[in-house]
């Protein structure tokens, strides 16, 4: 008894004591910085800078600090000028012109046109480019088609310039939520020179020319990419004169770099649990909500996952409610896909969890399961769910789940090509809109990791995107997400998440949103 007892007594010691020397270390009255630079961790390689092709937050943490397109979101995720001083709306809602800025260059002082834009709407569109985001422009006339290699005329694209300073769009249809989409990394300009010139290698450091607040000055693949600011930038030079993004894939490693001041910000990507416990009653820590969906995914195209009863059985089998327990990033359970804060009616987002219904509607199906693999991104907090649901489907269904984790881009790269017959994936939003995350399991999309299709749900969500009145689309929506949540079940929604981030006493103007967009170009050092 007596050695338990001291065995307890050393252990509260210890982390007593471990908790003293993390304060110690993060609020350390001594400050170590670089002046005018701001230090981050990336995690990983971005898997491109391309704003064309890439499609994940890594690598458009990076393109939204060095470009800028028509619009651009403030920090109350609103759509402002940029570009585009204005822009006008005709009365039936299908033709938008936007006034272009004449004061805008690019990084190597050549001016920036409506011929930009263009053509970087052309690109995003060509079949060649295989963009995974060109369903951003499907409601502008003949873009569908030209995607789809129906129509190879790019001219009969409904994007012309009339003159260097003015672009029209003409859409097939109202698109309620299309200025939305001209603030987010697809749509930025493209400098059609720098293609023809360079190739593939048009985005690589050296060859990159930008229009946003920084440009790349390096790039040290797997290491750390560096940012400089763009004197050019029409709002004015930053304040940082460089910016650091390190790609530090493990969190133990990321957090004592923080602690011991050599990063000045970091977020989800570097904390572990067991540093947010540390850390979150910090002045320097912050914790937001997201809107942004933790899932767990099913492709549709491996049996027996064809079957919609055994997903629906393998979703019941899940209880939502231990996330926010082993994850403690105060995450929000969840039964529904969409969140509540981009509809305009009541989403029932508990009562899913229903073990003995579960095994029902596996007995019904007759069906002896397979052992099933379960893809996830080598991060702790992914680990942790993933582990999550592998007990629970072991325990309520006698399910056997083997973890394959893999690197970032490895992981995407079998998301898109070949995944599983399980993932655990996410969707964060690109624009205040509920579309951003009703098209994602679209037929024709190219981030529907599941690999389903449903005609139904895909005329419902065309049907909620031109719909003006907001109470007759967000029922459109929900009709929608019966289709999706319940009847077919292509995935399973599981806690929508937040952010969390600590950064040092002397980085300042850091601003955050829902979105999850991060932009430096208001950041500045100082004591």
């Amino acid at each position: 008894m007596k050695n338990k007892l001291l065995k307890i007594l050393l252990f509260s010691l210890t982390l007593c004591l471990s908790c003293g020397l993390v304060f110690y270390l993060i609020y350390s009255p001594k400050p170590s910085y670089e002046p005018n630079c701001l230090r981050i961790n990336l995690q990983a390689e971005p898997p491109s800078l391309d704003w064309s092709q890439a499609a994940d937050s890594t690598s458009f943490d990076v393109i939204c600090n060095i470009m800028c397109g028509l619009t651009q979101f403030n920090d109350q995720m609103e759509v402002i000028p940029c570009c585009a001083k204005s822009w006008d709306v005709s009365p039936n809602g299908k033709n938008i012109t936007f006034h272009l800025n004449k004061n805008i260059t690019w990084s190597d002082k050549q001016p920036l046109t409506a011929h930009d834009f263009v053509f970087a709407f052309q690109h995003l569109l060509d079949p060649h480019t295989a963009s995974p985001y060109a369903y951003f422009l499907y409601s502008i006339v003949n873009a569908k088609e030209i995607n789809t290699n129906k129509i190879t005329d790019f001219n009969k694209l409904g994007v012309s310039a009339s003159d260097n300073y003015t672009l029209q769009i003409s859409l097939s249809k109202p698109s309620a939520y299309f200025i939305y989409l001209t603030a987010f990394c697809p749509t930025y300009p493209l400098r059609k020179d720098l293609l023809n010139k360079y190739g593939a290698d048009w985005c690589k450091a050296g060859n990159l020319i930008t229009n946003g607040p920084f440009v790349l000055d390096s790039w040290e693949h797997e290491y750390k990419i560096i940012l400089k600011a763009n004197e050019y930038y029409f709002e004015g030079k930053p304040k940082l004169a460089k910016i650091k993004m390190f790609m530090i894939p493990e969190q133990t490693t990321a957090f004592s770099l923080f602690s011991n001041n050599q990063l000045d910000y970091i977020d989800n990507r570097s904390l572990s649990t067991t540093d947010i416990e540390l850390s979150k009653n910090s002045p320097f820590y912050h914790n937001y909500p997201l809107l942004r969906i933790n899932y767990l995914g099913f492709n549709t195209k491996k049996w027996p996952l064809t079957i919609p009863k055994i997903r629906q059985a393998i979703s019941l089998a899940l209880n939502r409610n231990i996330f926010p327990k082993i994850l403690r990033r105060k995450e929000i359970p969840t039964c529904a896909y969409l969140p509540q804060a981009l509809s305009a009616l009541p989403i029932p987002h508990t009562d899913c969890y229903n073990p003995k219904l579960a095994r029902k509607l596996i007995q019904e199906s007759k069906i002896n399961l397979p052992e099933l693999n379960l893809l996830y991104p080598n991060r702790q907090d992914a680990r942790l769910a993933c582990e999550a649901i592998q007990d629970s489907l072991k325990t309520n269904l006698g399910l056997k789940v083997n973890l394959i984790a893999k690197e970032w881009k490895v992981y995407l790269y079998e998301l898109r090509t070949n995944p599983p017959h399980l993932f655990r994936a996410s969707w964060g939003a690109d624009y205040f809109d509920p579309q951003t995350f009703m098209d994602v399991f679209m037929s024709n999309n190219g981030n529907n990791y599941p690999q389903w299709s449903s005609q139904v749900y895909d005329n419902l969500v065309n049907e909620a995107s031109q719909e003006m009145d907001k109470t007759k689309r967000a029922a459109l929506y929900l009709q929608a997400l019966q289709i999706l949540d319940k009847d077919e079940s292509p995935i399973t929604p599981l806690y929508f998440a937040t952010q969390n981030i600590l950064s040092k006493p002397w980085v300042h103007n850091l601003s955050f949103n829902a979105l999850d967009l991060q932009f430096f170009k208001n950041v500045y050092i100082a004591k």
